[in-house]
């Protein structure tokens, strides 16, 4: 479907550029969830200097299984496999953060990853599970390789800056991590539905459609940290302002 947008005669330079904002586009909109979801298994390190190496060192592994993704597209495509497990992983993904345990201070679930080299891998794999689904849309629209190779190079720009977003909008709004996790089931079934039936997968706006729907609930409520700090503080008396003649 996506194709019939550039189906009209255009100048070659012209061509490209207007392909690579249509590329530029799907990959912010369609990384949204990817985005949540890569900042959610960052968040489990406590530790935020923790949570940017993981996002940059993540992402760097990212960024050569998607170059090397979309190099050997023709060839990926032709296995049904590959999207098999794409499909298992994100189902799984989203599996194990329902039925994670929750957080005690806030009542979320918590993927629960601690180390920092356990969660670099999976960074780089949660991504290039996603890349099956964007690179097949980029496949779609686009026939030369190095424009599919340039917006997959800003994308995954732009998916480290989302990412850092998200982690501090992770902690800000309350119902956001289910939301993303959510489109991340999506997008697994997605590619479980192309195993099975082609023609049961569902065209982009659609998709599109959700991923806003979904996102609008998840920025729907914010976390009121504040007012329980101010509470809490109140009540403790070791907050009491001394003395003059304590002062002194």
């Amino acid at each position: 479907m996506l194709e019939n947008i550039i189906d009209f005669p255009l100048d070659s330079g012209i061509e490209a550029f207007f392909l690579l904002l249509i590329l530029i586009s799907l990959e912010a909109v369609l990384s949204a969830d990817n985005a949540i979801a890569l900042a959610a298994i960052s968040q489990s390190l406590q530790d935020s200097k923790l949570q940017r190496q993981a996002l940059n060192i993540g992402l760097v592994f990212a960024y050569v299984l998607r170059m090397a993704l979309i190099l050997t597209a023709t060839w990926v495509i032709q296995f049904w496999q590959f999207e098999l497990l794409g499909a298992v992983y994100l189902l799984w993904l989203v599996f194990n953060y329902f039925t994670s345990s929750e957080d005690e201070s806030d009542s979320q679930h918590t993927l629960g990853y601690s180390s920092l080299w356990q969660v670099i891998p999976l960074i780089a794999i949660t991504d290039l599970a996603f890349s099956l689904d964007s690179v097949t849309t980029a496949i779609a629209i686009a026939d030369e390789i190095w424009l599919i190779l340039l917006g997959g190079t800003i994308g995954v720009i732009t998916l480290r800056f989302m990412a850092g977003l998200f982690i501090r909008w992770l902690e800000e709004y309350t119902y956001l991590e289910d939301a993303g996790f959510i489109t991340v089931g999506l997008v697994g079934l997605r590619l479980l539905a192309r195993v099975i039936n082609p023609n049961w997968v569902p065209p982009e706006w659609v998709m599109i459609s959700l991923i806003f729907i979904l996102f609008f609930w998840g920025f729907s409520k914010r976390n009121e940290p504040e007012e329980d700090e101010l509470i809490q503080a109140e009540s403790s008396p070791d907050l009491v302002k001394s003395s003059p003649e304590e002062k002194k």
